[in-house]
């Protein structure tokens, strides 16, 4: 069950990484049509399935704190492939929700 909500965080946030790498710079409706969103929604088709997966496995007040990976990972990611800005703050935030998401997970 972990495997998959794991994966299924990974591939939703890299999801988020390729919409925002195919919507950048980009204003009309069929400008929007290319790989990068392709791609991304076919990563969110991926995080959808294995997020089913782990949810035929376990119960969903186990499974559903694992959606708050998804915001650290998108966070992450932002700032190691988009080369965005890490404040203190945001990094302290990330270790908060980390922290409450190993306490939810034991309970």
């Amino acid at each position: 069950m972990y495997t998959f909500v794991i994966l299924g965080a990974i591939c939703a946030a890299a999801g988020q990484i390729m919409f925002k790498m195919g919507a950048t710079g980009r204003e009309s409706l069929l400008s929007f049509i290319n790989p990068w969103i392709i791609s991304g929604l076919t990563a969110y088709a991926i995080s959808t399935i294995l997020w089913i997966m782990a949810l035929s496995r376990a119960k969903l007040t186990v499974v559903y704190p694992f959606t708050a990976l998804t915001f650290v990972l998108v966070y992450l990611f932002g700032a190691l492939v988009l080369d965005e800005a890490m404040s203190l703050k945001a990094i302290t935030g990330v270790l908060l929700v980390l922290g409450g998401l190993y306490l939810l997970s034991g309970s």
